[in-house]
Parts: structure tokens; sequence; C-alpha cells
């Protein structure tokens, strides 16, 4: 059963969250229940589970509500960028809810709230953020943990928050919480035991990993996005992504994309990427499948970097 003893009050992509389900991966605030922006609960969702039932894994959306339903795990329900309510199944296991709470759920939360959500991790480089993206088992991660091994601070793992500042609509990332998920792989490239880790649920060979030393709490301008792929045959390159393909890029690695159309997010989506094409860089950088290359691309996207600063 998932813990709902008391409400712990949060702070992640920079939201006041007020919990009743423990989320220890989030850094705590002080318990001021009036201040949080939004609320996560456990509810019996009785309509919803009428609802879905019969359609497992799949998402409606009606009035800025999305629900969904994972089999065996629980029925969620996201309302208006304000709120998380879950509906556990018996038995649920409490690591795959924090899961969906953190993924799902906190994306379709962040497009309710008008702040634009890509899937990847984000690094601070000289005071800019960098956000690396790409297909799942690209190597993002393990990318940015190569950054941190060489002093380069983590904002986001997975799930990266960016708006347009009231103020000059500069684009800024927001940090998530202090910590990575990478697998075993690349832990042991790294130098590490997974003696002291947790195993992602259902990834035995993945494991949590906490960077609190390594992890920067405040805001940064984004400067760049950076596509990783990984192809055969090739060797680590890098090539800029020009005008017309960025907003194809920006799409296709927005966290949970399908959920724009059906939000009737479309026109804000494109405004968005705009305002966000015109004000960064943006990079292809490109690995081969097989051997680990993390350092030789940190070097290579490094160098690009600075030559782009110096023209």
């Amino acid at each position: 059963m998932i813990e709902t003893e008391k409400k712990i009050m949060y702070k992640a992509f920079g939201l006041r969250i007020i919990s009743e389900i423990a989320l220890p991966e989030l850094l705590q605030m002080s318990p001021h229940i009036d201040a949080a922006e939004v609320e996560i609960v456990r509810n019996d969702l009785p309509a919803v589970r009428a609802k879905l039932e019969g359609i497992p894994n799949q998402y409606v959306i009606i009035d800025n509500q999305v629900m969904f339903y994972i089999p065996n795990n629980a029925f969620y329900c996201i309302h208006d960028g304000k709120s998380i309510s879950v509906s556990p199944v018996h038995g649920a296991d409490e690591d795959l809810i924090r899961l969906y709470i953190l993924g799902t759920c906190m994306a379709a939360l962040l497009m309710q709230r008008s702040i634009y959500p890509l899937h990847g991790s984000a690094v601070a480089i000289n005071g800019k953020a960098y956000a690396i993206v790409g297909e799942s088992g690209a190597g993002k991660s393990t990318l940015a943990s190569a950054f941190i091994s060489q002093g380069y601070p983590l904002l986001s793992d997975d799930l990266i928050a960016v708006s347009l500042s009231q103020e000059d609509q500069s684009v800024l990332v927001t940090p998530s919480f202090p910590q990575q998920k990478l697998w075993q792989e690349s832990i042991q490239q790294f130098g590490m035991t997974t003696s002291n880790y947790r195993s992602v649920y259902g990834r035995e060979t993945k494991f949590s990993i906490p960077v609190i030393s390594n992890y920067f709490p405040d805001p940064l301008p984004l400067a760049g996005v950076i596509e990783l792929v990984k192809e055969e045959n090739t060797k680590v390159d890098i090539l800029r992504i020009e005008r017309l393909d960025r907003f194809q890029t920006l799409f296709t690695h927005t966290f949970r994309q399908f959920l724009v159309p059906s939000l009737g997010l479309m026109e804000w989506h494109f405004n968005t990427s705009a305002a966000i094409v015109n004000q960064i860089s943006m990079y292809q950088l490109r690995r081969p499948e097989s051997g680990f290359t993390a350092h030789q691309l940190v070097s290579l996207l490094l160098n690009t970097l600075q030559m782009e600063e110096n023209r």
C-alpha cells in the first residue's frame, strides 16, 4: 500500500506540491498547506473507475481532466493543473505509482499550466541550461551523468519543465528534483556500484541515483537543445539542427506529446516552440549503438559550444 499517513510539502518543477502520497525523490519544504499550488491525493474516484475500467492504458480527456488506468496499478486523474488524484488497485506497487505521478501525471499537469514539458535531461553549463533530448534508450541520462562527473550540475532528469518568463518571454528551465535513473552498465562505466541504489520498478538493471550534491536548484535560461541519436556504423559527430527542423524536433521530444492536441494546446505548443527556437541553439549529437562514448560526446559538445560562443 502507498503511504498516506500525513501530507508533506515538496518543491519540484518550480511548484509547491502538497501530497498525502510520500514522494521521497522530491525536496521537502516547510508545511504551509495554504501555499500549495498542486495537491496530490488518494481518492476512490468511482466515476473515473467506471469510465476507464474497460479501457486500460488509454487516455481520456474531459473538461481539462486527463484520466487513465494502468492495470494492476491505479486510476489517475489530473485536473486543471492543480491536482493529481490517485486510486490504487489492491496490491498496487508504491514505486510504480510514484513513477506515474512524477512522469505522465506531472507532464500532463505542466501542460495544463502552460509549462512546456520536454523528455530528456538538463544540465547547467556556464550559467545556462542545456536540454539533452532523445528517444528512450538513446543515452540521455548517461550523457548527463558524464557532464555531472566533470562538474556540470543536473537540473532535471526525464522530464524538463520549460517556460517563458512573464517579463520578457525569455526561455527558462525550472529544475525538477535531484535524482537520475541510470542503467547498470553506465553506473559501472562511471566507476560506481549499484549496491547502494534501488532499482527502478520493472527494470532490474536500471537504478535511481540521488544527485543532491550535484544538483542546481534554481531556474536557468535555456541556451540549447541537444538531440542525442544512436545509429549503426556511425562515429561520434555533431550537426546543427536548422530552423524548419527545429519545430519537429521539439514536438517529437515533448513529453507525452499525444496529449497536446487532445488538450487543445496545438496553438500554444506551436507559439511556445517558435519562441524557443528563436532564442536557442539546437544540435543533433550522434553516437554509435555500441561502446561507451559519453565522455567523447561531452568533449565534442563543449568544444562546439565554445566555438559558437567565440564567433
